[in-house]
């Protein structure tokens, strides 16, 4: 499958972007072990958060839907879930399988998790390793490095670990298996990461805490009380309507209710350093996640260095960020991102290179990438590589580039942002 981008007009109008796929799926795993039933509305329909559906299902908990903008989740309590009956298909999400691992870990049966060619590629080290520090029996391939993973669980016991990067999903990881575990289990960041799992664990009543980037869990005295939540819009995806916003010309593009986690805003802040036309406004809160109004229109952009403690709050954005950064005046650094080394494809890598083709002057660093700027785009043939954060970004630098721009392997983006393609037509977009 693939979509060919014309140069666009104007993007203009208010829309909603699809739900936050971070907040859907703990969603849906927290209310599996929570006791009662938990609602879930307007949840991300995705292909990541429809693995983690499937994960739930497998074992033994009732999911109805009895619409298309609502879950109602039987939970089945902390010691509740099932034996799967055949291996837990993750299909392409990590974040599926780095969260269930720490659920099935303390569980009294054996589990698998296997998922697609791409997931098989991706380091599953990074939770297996903490995890075994707190008794955890698993195996996988390349001694647990890799999928498919083998997991016998038991009662585990309680660890302080430090973790070397800051990663909210093996964040998450410890602290569920920390349920499962005699005495206080200690994560530590070595920097400020996303918070959703503590914000709505906080919500069900579970006894994590956090001090600094010190957070604790342990085994609970009560059971977890079901959910009751709408989940806000995906920043992560109105991130790419907010670089075409501030990148077309004549733009002025609004996006209802997106969820503005201080965790997550980073390519807002990131945009207001750079002099970008963007505000935040109807400030509101559901499920203890703050939400608002987003307004991007065009303006004069400058280069700027991100690094450190900011990289984590837009780590997912920085193949669009540097989309945007070809158009700022000077130069812009990232620094500090090898975490992109990892991610559904080496995204410095594929980034660099796909950009290059549009006409890009852009270099890759070990850990980013420098782009120099600003820099009139030409439409080219340029490839997704399955990253359907890639394809999007890709999108945006079709809107800005002088003439076609041809993006291949575009069925991925229907795992983060289904209807992408129909909503930037609806916005002014020319697409064949």
């Amino acid at each position: 499958m693939s979509s060919v981008i014309l140069t666009a007009g104007p993007l203009r109008g208010t829309t909603r972007v699809p739900a936050d796929k971070s907040i859907t799926h703990r969603a849906l795993l927290f209310g599996a072990i929570a006791e009662g039933t938990s609602r879930v509305r307007n949840y991300l329909d995705g292909g990541d958060c429809r693995a983690t559906l499937g994960v739930v299902r497998s074992l033994g908990v009732q999911v109805e839907t009895p619409s298309s903008q609502e879950w109602i989740i039987h939970g089945r309590g902390l010691e509740g879930l099932l034996e799967p009956e055949v291996a837990l298909d993750c299909v392409n999400s990590g974040t599926t399988t780095r969260l269930v691992a720490g659920l099935l870990a303390g569980q009294e049966f054996h589990s698998i998790l296997v998922g697609s060619t791409q997931l098989r590629k991706r380091p599953m080290a990074r939770v297996v390793e903490p995890l075994r520090l707190m008794g955890a029996d698993i195996a996988g391939r390349q001694g647990g490095r890799l999928l498919p993973l083998s997991i016998r669980g038991k009662r585990l016991h309680a660890v302080d670990y430090s973790m070397p990067v800051a990663s909210a999903q093996v964040k998450s990881c410890v602290l569920l298996a920390g349920f499962y575990a005699d005495g206080l289990t200690i994560v530590r960041e070595p920097g400020p990461g996303r918070d959703h799992t503590e914000r709505m664990l906080a919500a069900m009543g579970a006894p994590v805490t956090r001090r600094g980037n010190t957070l604790t869990a342990e085994h609970p005295s009560a059971p977890l009380r079901p959910l009751d939540m709408t989940v806000p819009g995906d920043f992560s995806s109105a991130a790419f309507l907010l670089a075409a916003g501030v990148c077309v010309a004549d733009s002025d593009v609004r996006i209802r209710g997106v969820g503005v986690n201080p965790t997550r805003r980073g390519l807002l802040d990131a945009l207001v350093e750079m002099g970008a036309d963007v505000t935040l406004s109807n400030w509101g809160e559901t499920g203890g996640e703050s939400t608002g109004d987003l307004h991007a229109r065009p303006s004069s952009l400058h280069g700027i260095t991100l690094g450190g403690d900011a990289i984590p709050t837009l780590i997912d954005e920085l193949p669009v960020f540097a989309v945007v950064a070809t158009q700022a005046a000077g130069r812009t650094v990232v620094r500090d991102a090898a975490e992109l080394r990892v991610k559904e494809t080496d995204r410095i890598a594929t980034t660099v290179e796909e950009l290059r083709k549009l006409g890009a002057d852009i270099q890759a660093r070990p850990d980013g990438f420098v782009v120099n700027g600003p820099t009139p785009l030409h439409g080219a043939r340029v490839h997704s590589h399955g990253d359907h954060r890639l394809a999007m970004a890709l999108a945006v630098a079709g809107l800005i580039a002088d003439g076609a721009t041809a993006i291949e392997d575009t069925a991925c983006v229907s795992d983060s942002f289904p209807g992408f393609w129909e909503l930037l037509v609806s916005l002014g977009a020319r697409i064949e």
